[in-house]
C-alpha cells in the first residue's frame, strides 16, 4: 500500500487497484475475494479481465457509481456513468478524467476502441491509471501527476522498458508498475521498470 497525504492507493493484482480517500474508488475490479465497498468504479475497458460485473457486484452497494465508456456500462445495472476520453466528470465529489488508452504497435486495444485510462483527482492528488496502453502521446499532456499506475508486463500493453520512457517524459512524483504476475508478466518486469526510471520520479512497487 502507498500512502500519501489524504490517500491512500492499494494494488491489488493485474490491473486492479484502490484509492482511498474522502471516497473509496476501486479502478478495473477482478478475481476479489471481496473487500471494502466502493463509492465508484472505474473500468478501462470491456476485456473481461478488467470489466467484471461479478467482481464489481461483491463490492457495490446501493449508491455506488459505475464509469466507463459505452460497451462497459452497457454490462451493468444500477447507478452507471457513460463517458468518452476527454471527459471530466464530477461523481461524488471526486473529478474524474478520461485519457484515451491503446495499442500503437498491437492489435488488442485498438484506438478506434475509444477505450480509456483516468485521473483521479482526490483530496488534493492526482492519480493517473493508465488503463491497457502502450506509450501514446496523451500521456505528455499530463502535468502535475502524483501518482502513476503504468503496465509494464508487454505482450498486450507496453513493456518495462517503453512504460519507464513514458514515465521519465510525464515525470509523476511517484510511478507504480502495474499488469504483472497474473494473466501476463512478472515481478521482474517491475523490477527493470523501477531500474530505468529516471529522478525525480520515485518508484513505488506495491
Amino acid at each position: 500500500m502507498l500512502s500519501l497525504d489524504g490517500i491512500t492507493i492499494t494494488w491489488l493484482g493485474h490491473d486492479t487497484t484502490k484509492i482511498k480517500g474522502d471516497k473509496v474508488i476501486y479502478i478495473d475490479p477482478f478475481q476479489l475475494k471481496g473487500g471494502e465497498a466502493a463509492d465508484i468504479v472505474l473500468i478501462t475497458h470491456e476485456h473481461y479481465d478488467h470489466c467484471s460485473p461479478e467482481d464489481v457486484a461483491r463490492i457495490r452497494k446501493k449508491d455506488t457509481v459505475v464509469i466507463g465508456t459505452a460497451d462497459v456500462t452497457a454490462k451493468y445495472k444500477g447507478e452507471t456513468k457513460t463517458i468518452k476520453a476527454g471527459d471530466s466528470v464530477a461523481v461524488h465529489g471526486i473529478t474524474i478524467q478520461t485519457v484515451l488508452a491503446y495499442n500503437t504497435n498491437k492489435k488488442f486495444h485498438p484506438r478506434a476502441s475509444g477505450w480509456v485510462g483516468y485521473v483521479v483527482n482526490m483530496n488534493g492528488k492526482r492519480v493517473y491509471h493508465a488503463g491497457d496502453t502502450d506509450r501514446i502521446p496523451e500521456m505528455e499532456s499530463l502535468k502535475d501527476i502524483d501518482v502513476a499506475l503504468v503496465p509494464v508486463s508487454g505482450t498486450y500493453v507496453m513493456t518495462a522498458e517503453e512504460a519507464a520512457e513514458a514515465v521519465n517524459r510525464m515525470k509523476p512524483k511517484v510511478a507504480v508498475p502495474i499488469h504483472y504476475g497474473s494473466i501476463v508478466g512478472t515481478k521482474a518486469d517491475a523490477e527493470r521498470f523501477k531500474n530505468l526510471v529516471k529522478a525525480p520520479t520515485r518508484v513505488e512497487i506495491l
